[in-house]
Order: C-alpha cells, then sequence, then structure tokens
C-alpha cells in the first residue's frame, strides 16, 4: 500500500502510525481500512481508533 493511500484511508497522521507500536509486543501496527482500526499482527490484536485516536490499552483491543 502507498504511503497516499495509507494518508486517504487512515484518519490518522501518517507520521504518527508510523511511529505507532503495538503496547504488548513493540511491533509496527497497520491500518486496517475495513475494520477502522490499527491491528497488531504479532500479537494478533485489533486496537479502535476513536475520533481520530488510538486508543492503544490492552483491555479495549480485541482479538484479531
Amino acid at each position: 500500500m502507498s504511503d497516499a493511500t495509507i494518508e486517504a484511508a487512515a484518519p490518522i497522521d501518517p507520521w504518527l502510525l508510523a511511529k505507532l507500536v503495538c503496547p504488548v509486543t513493540r511491533t509496527p501496527l497497520r491500518w486496517d481500512a475495513v475494520r477502522q482500526a490499527l491491528l497488531s499482527d504479532a500479537a494478533g490484536l485489533v486496537f479502535p481508533v476513536r475520533d481520530g485516536v488510538p486508543v492503544l490499552v490492552l483491555r479495549e483491543a480485541a482479538p484479531l
């Protein structure tokens, strides 16, 4: 996925998205446009984004 596609699809600033990591595994997160959430493939978790703000709290995450 190109940077332009990520920018158009994600409600999060692309610079911030590139810096975000999973709070469990410290691996990069990726944007899932279908779920409108951030995915941690390493942890198998989906983190919600509310009003453009990533909620990286483990109790808020759902299984992938």
